[in-house]
């Protein structure tokens, strides 16, 4: 398969860009960045972003785009977020399967969307809507939820029917994946194989809070634990290795406790590479 970016990638913070620049990690595959965090940003920090875009791969991971929520989308927004993508050479745009903005505004957190036909059709249309302005397909990502509203349908058959009808790409979030399996009861890998493998662009890893054994809330946060290590294992096996990035957005611990993450994708994926034979 061909994927946007390869190999490990991490997540682009103004808390690590002093450790970054002073010894532009080689394991780093790719990294990625949030648009609004950075659209019309210029002088000095505009400049150091450049610095690692010109460097690095980047791939753009949205925040605000609210596709499921039924305000209209702000098409000046898109705009600005394709000028964006374009100035920075981004290898892919990716965005929350959920809505984060009511008629009042924003409400600074991800909501679940309904699992109906109806919310099928209308964030369908809402995503072609936005590759139509950007010219590109987007990725849509897989999101923690803690209640699933006037539910119809399975999350799983939400997502594979959202995403083959409007045609766009997957992120697959793996530690979404296990912490809604455990809120939710279901079965984790069940699930994951049951995923559109064609459609990945590439993934998300990331470390949670362990409220109870039957509450985790997906903080980003915390160190990967082993459950969320062996699903990417499992992930791999079933899909073959796909670029997976680590997402880290508080408690962000020294530039080299991350790297030691990204060696354990880099190990994982090693695991699953094609092994070219040595010929004497």
């Amino acid at each position: 398969m061909s994927y946007p970016v390869h190999g490990a990638g991490l997540g682009f913070k103004r808390e690590m860009l002093d450790a970054l620049e002073a010894q532009l990690p080689a394991q780093i595959g790719f990294m990625e960045v949030a648009p609004e965090n950075w659209i019309n940003v210029g002088g000095r920090l505009g400049k150091r972003l450049r610095y690692f875009t010109e460097r690095y791969p980047f791939v753009a991971h949205g925040l605000s785009l609210n596709i499921g929520g039924q305000a209209p989308l702000d098409e000046v927004f898109i705009k600005q977020v394709k000028a964006f993508l374009e100035t920075h050479h981004m290898h892919c745009y990716s965005e929350h399967l959920s809505y984060c903005a009511d008629e009042h505004g924003h409400l600074y957190d991800l909501m679940p969307i309904p699992f109906s036909e109806e919310a099928i059709e209308h964030v369908v249309q809402r995503i072609q809507r936005v590759q139509e302005i950007l010219e590109r397909r987007i990725a849509i990502e897989n999101i923690s939820y803690y209640c699933a509203p006037s539910q119809q349908l399975s999350e799983i058959e939400f997502i594979n029917a959202v995403v083959k009808r409007a045609d766009c790409d997957f992120l697959i979030d793996v530690n979404n994946i296990y912490v809604n399996s455990v809120n939710h009861v279901y079965n984790a890998e069940a699930f994951l194989k049951a995923l559109p493998a064609e459609r990945i662009a590439y993934a998300h890893i990331a470390g949670h809070y362990h409220e109870s054994d039957s509450l985790l809330i997906d903080t980003h946060g915390a160190d990967v634990i082993d459950p969320v290590w062996n699903l990417l294992n499992v992930a791999y096996e079933n899909f073959g290795v796909f670029p997976t990035l680590l997402e880290r957005d508080f408690n962000i611990p020294p530039l080299e406790e991350l790297l030691g993450e990204l060696n354990t994708i880099q190990r994982i994926q090693a695991c699953f590479q094609p092994q070219v034979a040595a010929y004497a």
